[in-house]
C-alpha cells in the first residue's frame, strides 16, 4: 500500500492528508491563537527538506487574535504566489524563545515534480546520498508554472 499517493511533499503536520479546506485551516489557526502562539505565513518554490527558512509573507502576526485576518493573509499570499508552496507557522514564545509549535502547508503547485536521489561512493566503502529537487532544474519563477 502506498502511503503517499501522488508523491506529495510531506512537511509539517497534516502532510499525508488531503489539502485542508479554509474552514479546517481556520480551526487550526483558532487552536494556535487559543494557546497564545504567534502565527506567520511563509512561501517557497524550493521545499527541500533542509530548506527550513522559507520567505515570509508580511510580518509575523504577534498581536492578531482573529483567525479571519490570518486567513486573509493566506489568501493574499495564494493570489501573489499561486504556484508556490505556502505554509502557516505558529510559534510558541512561552519559554523565552521562538520555537515552532505548528507548521502545515496550505497551498501547493498543481504538479509536484519530486526529488532525485544521487548516490556517491566515498572512501572506505562508504556511500553518500544527496537529495536534489527536480524543480530546481528550471530557474526560479518558472519551476511550477
Amino acid at each position: 500500500m502506498m502511503t503517499n499517493p501522488g508523491n506529495r511533499i510531506t512537511q509539517g503536520q497534516f502532510s499525508f492528508l488531503p489539502d485542508l479546506t479554509d474552514a479546517q485551516i481556520t480551526a487550526q489557526i483558532k487552536w494556535a491563537l487559543k494557546h497564545g502562539w504567534a502565527v506567520s505565513v511563509e512561501y517557497t518554490d524550493d521545499p527541500h527538506p533542509r530548506n527550513t527558512y522559507w520567505e515570509m509573507f508580511g510580518n509575523p502576526m504577534f498581536d492578531l487574535k482573529d483567525p479571519a485576518g490570518i486567513l486573509m493573509e493566506i489568501n493574499n499570499c495564494r493570489k501573489t504566489f499561486p504556484h508556490h508552496y505556502i505554509r502557516v507557522m505558529a510559534f510558541n514564545s512561552t519559554r523565552g524563545g521562538e520555537s515552532p509549535a505548528m507548521s502545515f502547508i496550505v497551498n501547493r503547485p498543481k504538479k509536484e515534480p519530486g526529488y532525485r536521489l544521487i548516490r556517491e561512493e566515498r572512501d572506505g566503502r562508504s556511500m553518500g546520498y544527496t537529495i536534489e529537487p527536480y524543480a530546481t532544474d528550471k530557474p526560479e519563477g518558472e519551476r511550477y508554472s
